[in-house]
This record gives structure tokens, C-alpha cells and sequence, in this order.
């Protein structure tokens, strides 16, 4: 029986797993999802004051569509052989899909490193929520002022000073201008302390600045996993795909893993926007090339952002230049329903496999242009 492979248990690898079983219909295909968690983490969320609920059971998503879960870290990629290694044992393939996702760039070399914390897993979220939780009057330092570090530290606000440090001379320096006003406004308005132009040189007992904990948002590379599959990746660590996100002749990517085109002048970001849908095509293509069906070209939706402000609101984006569409509350209503729409459906394989076809979406909650 042909076996397609998926590796990674994120939003790209849950819908490839998906994808696939949508191609594959009544045919006779094993699909194997490998990831080493029982659950789906629903990383954006992970900035929440309880992120321990930020999950889904894996099973109830693959298990209603006949996809097998492997709870095990594939630690080689053999594209020779056609087979992965997950915690010793080798498992053939005839179409693999890569959605290993990516990691935090953690710093090398910086004195104190382990006193960090992060919000880049569940596991990480977690202990920072923990470690937090009955802290009075508690002040954290947040470094990286781009996309999750603003979301950390206006989140972190609601329960303490924040100082939220970056080497960049202004405030979410790679979203551009075009949100940056209302970033400031919420700032100001949180009581979030701002230095920037600043490298952190030392995590030490704070005796330069005292804090509770120190969280570490700057950065994130792909899975070292796209190094074993090819020697061509960009300054993120992703490995070049075509349209049909097809990466090698055996082998599609998806997701963090993925640098696909977005247009002739952008790639995908890493983001569970386009994930998604990435997701679902590359799996449904790696099984379509197996069944002889046509394939699915990937053609991502318009550019949008939201980012969480705290008690601030949110503010919404749309396009690469990240016009502000809504900000304040009505942006927070935006980033809320998005939280509620990335939450997969689960138990009903109908549910499940009908929302695996729905590629192009355009969500109807998001603010148009005028």
C-alpha cells in the first residue's frame, strides 16, 4: 500500500494530513502523521494568561479521518531511501510532506541564557505562566519588539510593569510604518516601558534591571529538518518549493518549513495564515501524485495581520505595506474571531474534511478596503 508521510504536528501538518485524506477518498492510501505531542498547539495563542488551554487533541482530528498519529521526533530524512528515522525506528514513504514548523532563535554565547523564558512552545508558555502566576507586583523584561514579543508584552502588562527591550530603533521595526502608530498608542496607554537600540548583554541577578522574569521573543528559524532534504534554503532556513509546493520530485513542504511564493516580490510568512493553507495543499497534493490525480497549484489569499494588544485592543492589517484597517476594540473583535476560526473542527470526519477543501477561503470577519 503507498504510504504518505507527514512530519509535524502544527497547523501545516495537521492539514497536509488532512489534505491528504481528502485526496485520497475511497482509495486504498495509508497516511501517517509523526509528531512526538498528543496535541495541536495553538501557538498563537500562546501569549494568553492560560495557555495551557491553547490545545487540541491530535486524535480527535486524525483519528475521524483514518490518519494514523506516530507520537515520536523524526530525527532523519533519507530522500535516497525514501524513509525517516522517529526515535530509532525507520518508516518508509512514497510521498513525504515536511511541516516541521520552526523554533525560537535562541541566543548563543549570553551569559545567564537559561534564567530565559519563552513562549515559543506550549511547554515554554506554560512555565512562564506558572512561574508568574502568584508573583505580586511582578515585572518582566521582554526582548524582541516584533510580531510575539508585542503580543507577549502587552499581554504580560495586565499583571505588571513590562520593559520590553530590542536592538531595533523603533517599535516593531520588521512590521514597517504602517501599524506602528497605534502600537505606540497601546504601549503608552499599557504603561509598557520601551528601550530600544538595546542589546541584552547578560541575564544576571538584575542588578541593572530587576525583574522576575526575563522572556526571550526575538527570532525563529525553520526546523533543521530542511537541511537533510536540501542545500538550497533562505535566510529563515526554509527550503524553496514550486506552486504546487513540491519541494523535491518525492517530497512537498508546508507551513514554517516552506518559502513559497506569495507573489513576484514576497514569499509566505511564518504564520499560521498561511500554514493552513499551505497545509492543505500539500498534502492533498503529495497524495493526488501518488492516486494520478490533478494537482492543486497554492494561491494564498490577501496578506492580512492582527496583533494582540492586551487591554489596548488590537490592530489589524491588511497588504504588505500593513495599512491599519481596525484598531482598538474593533480590532480586538477581529483577532478574536480569528482566534476562534483557527480552532479546527474535531470527532466529525465530514466537519473535517469539508473544511480541508476550503483552501481560498476569505474570512468574512475581516475588514475590507473602502
Amino acid at each position: 500500500m503507498a504510504h504518505v508521510v507527514v512530519v509535524g504536528g502544527g497547523f501545516a501538518g495537521v492539514w497536509s494530513a488532512a489534505g491528504a485524506a481528502l485526496a485520497r477518498g475511497a482509495a486504498d492510501l495509508r497516511i501517517t502523521l509523526i509528531a512526538p505531542g498528543e496535541h495541536l498547539v495553538l501557538r498563537p495563542r500562546l501569549y494568553e494568561p492560560e495557555p495551557a488551554l491553547a490545545k487540541v487533541e491530535l486524535g480527535r482530528i486524525l483519528t475521524p479521518i483514518g490518519v494514523e498519529h506516530l507520537g515520536a521526533s523524526v530525527s532523519t530524512i533519507d530522500t535516497g531511501r525514501r524513509m525517516v528515522v522517529a526515535d530509532g525506528a525507520e518508516i518508509g514513504y512514497d510521498r513525504l510532506v515536511l511541516a516541521a514548523g520552526s523554533r525560537l532563535v535562541r541566543p548563543r554565547d549570553l551569559p545567564g541564557a537559561e534564567r530565559l523564558f519563552d513562549i515559543d512552545t506550549l511547554d515554554g508558555a506554560c512555565r512562564l505562566a506558572d512561574h508568574l502566576r502568584d508573583r505580586r507586583d511582578r515585572t518582566a523584561v521582554v526582548v524582541g519588539a516584533g510580531f510575539v514579543g508585542l503580543e507577549a508584552a502587552t499581554a504580560l502588562a495586565a499583571r505588571g510593569r513590562v520593559l520590553l527591550v530590542d536592538r531595533s530603533a523603533v517599535v516593531g521595526d520588521q512590521l514597517g510604518p504602517g501599524p506602528r502608530g497605534e502600537i505606540e498608542s497601546a504601549l503608552d496607554e499599557l504603561g509598557v516601558e520601551r528601550r530600544f537600540g538595546t542589546t541584552v548583554t547578560e541575564v544576571g541577578d538584575g542588578a541593572k534591571v530587576e525583574a522576575d522574569a526575563v522572556v526571550w521573543c526575538a527570532g525563529i528559524t525553520a526546523s533543521e529538518l530542511t537541511r537533510q532534504i536540501s542545500g538550497d534554503f533562505d535566510d529563515l532556513g526554509r527550503v524553496p518549493v514550486d506552486r504546487q509546493l513540491r519541494a523535491l520530485p518525492e517530497v512537498f513542504a508546508a507551513g514554517d518549513t516552506a518559502a513559497a511564493a506569495f507573489d513576484a516580490g514576497h514569499t509566505v510568512m511564518q504564520a499560521c495564515r498561511h500554514a493552513t493553507p499551505m497545509g492543505k495543499v500539500a498534502g492533498h497534493n503529495a497524495a493526488a501524485d501518488l492516486l494520478g490525480v490533478p494537482l492543486r497549484d497554492f494561491t494564498p489569499g490577501p496578506y492580512v495581520t492582527c496583533l494582540d494588544l492586551g487591554g489596548a485592543g488590537a490592530v489589524f492589517t491588511r497588504g504588505w505595506d500593513r495599512r491599519a484597517m481596525a484598531s482598538g476594540v474593533a480590532g480586538k473583535e477581529v483577532k478574536q474571531r480569528i482566534n476562534q476560526h483557527i480552532h479546527p473542527p474535531v470527532d466529525d470526519a465530514a466537519k473535517i474534511l469539508a473544511a480541508a477543501d476550503r483552501v481560498h477561503l476569505e474570512l468574512p470577519f475581516f475588514p475590507r478596503d473602502e
